[in-house]
């Protein structure tokens, strides 16, 4: 029993290993290895910062009223088109009218009074000056024609200022422009006890926009005045609309933990096509080449080794950026000088001519080929079936 398990066994590890031989002859692949490769030649190398703002007017006027009443006519609507000057609305006068007529009957009452103290004084002096009054009559009369003179100014103050509220209450145009709100009604009440309330904005001229964006504190710092920037809104989202910084303002925000900074972009708008409050997706150029000596970024990241050239030779050189380029079954490394980059491209100063191929990255692709049939088989696997099938 146990010679017939020596046996056993024994089959069983030629078996095994038999089974194992087929699996790992079965397929043959061969190492294959290629290189992309791209050309050094001229492009646009840009460094651009991006936001979000709001399409604002250049100029705008909120107009609102000093008094308070009734508004009892308006004279605008929405998009209308107003003179610096023009009458676009009237608060009910009555109250105002029956003050300003108040304060001219106060007046001629005091200087009715001023008149009479004038003679009075005046008699007053004449006896005093003979001897004929007291030191204190005399005075007395003095000091109520000076009371009375003061009387007649503060009454005339008083009409002014009747008269100014009546001004008030027909409202007009600031600025020539075009009316983008109306907050009122005629018949609505408007009081101006804490605030001027606000009737109308005023936009003074929507051919010229900006866009006022708000760009995070980490990139404010490469943000300056007369920059380029293109800004896209969704109304036409196919559209690039065209500006330069203006502005760089110096009041940080905080939202919610985030710092900004307001910077303002002009908006040409000759076509009319931005509208006020409309969403900008806005791009600043911090640094801009035009058509500088470049390469591909990725370029000078290669860095191959001789286990992933395979039968490749590397011929290396010293410095700190390189380029590599195949000649031959060699792969020859280029010292170079670099410039600005925009992450996707980089500027090249000296160390390689225009239109040379170089090296991007390594590409490995396994060639299979089919494995030889196998012409021995173990006496212990079993064999083909026949075919005893008589035609």
């Amino acid at each position: 029993m146990k010679k017939i398990s020596k046996v056993w066994i024994g089959a069983g590890v030629i078996i095994l290993l038999a089974i194992v031989i087929w699996l790992l002859s079965g397929n043959k692949k061969e190492r294959q290895i290629t290189f992309a490769t791209a050309k050094v030649e001229p492009a646009n190398i840009q460094n651009s910062v991006t936001a979000t703002g709001t399409i604002e007017p250049v100029t705008s006027v909120t107009v609102g009223t000093q008094v308070s009443g009734i508004i009892s006519k308006i004279f605008v609507d929405y998009n209308t088109v107003v003179k610096k000057g023009q009458v676009i609305a009237e608060l009910d006068k009555t109250n105002l009218i029956s003050s300003l007529n108040t304060a001219k009957a106060n007046l001629s009452s005091a200087q009715s009074q001023l008149t009479y103290e004038t003679s009075n004084y005046n008699r007053y002096k004449a006896l005093y000056d003979k001897g004929l009054v007291s030191a204190d009559e005399y005075e007395n009369a003095r000091l109520s024609f000076v009371q009375a003179k003061e009387s007649v100014a503060t009454a005339k103050e008083t009409v002014k200022k009747a008269e100014t509220d009546l001004g008030y209450a027909t409202i007009t145009s600031p600025i020539d422009g075009i009316v983008l709100s109306k907050e009122v009604e005629e018949g609505q009440t408007v009081a101006a006890s804490y605030s001027t309330p606000e009737l109308f904005t005023i936009a003074q001229d929507l051919t010229d926009m900006r866009v006022v964006a708000d760009v995070d504190e980490a990139d404010i710092g490469n943000v300056k005045e007369g920059a380029r920037a293109t800004f896209t809104v969704d109304a036409y989202p196919n559209d690039t609309f065209n500006g330069k910084v203006t502005q760089v303002r110096q009041e940080a925000t905080t939202t919610n933990n985030v710092v900004t900074y307001e910077v303002v972009i002009s908006a040409p708008n000759a076509d009319l096509k931005l509208k006020p409050g409309l969403t900008a997706n806005v791009t600043i150029y911090t640094a801009e080449k035009q058509g500088v000596l470049s390469v591909p970024s990725k370029a000078l990241r290669f860095n191959p080794t001789k286990e992933t050239v395979g039968k490749y030779t590397l011929a290396d050189c010293s410095g700190k950026n390189k380029v590599w380029t195949l000649e031959g079954n060699t792969l020859k490394a280029h010292s170079v000088q670099t410039g600005m980059s925009d992450g996707t491209n980089t500027e090249i100063i000296s160390g390689i001519a225009n239109g040379v191929d170089v090296i991007t990255e390594i590409n490995e692709t396994a060639d299979e080929t089919p494995a030889e049939p196998q012409q021995e088989q173990s006496p212990f696997a079993p064999g083909p079936r026949k075919n005893d099938k008589k035609k």
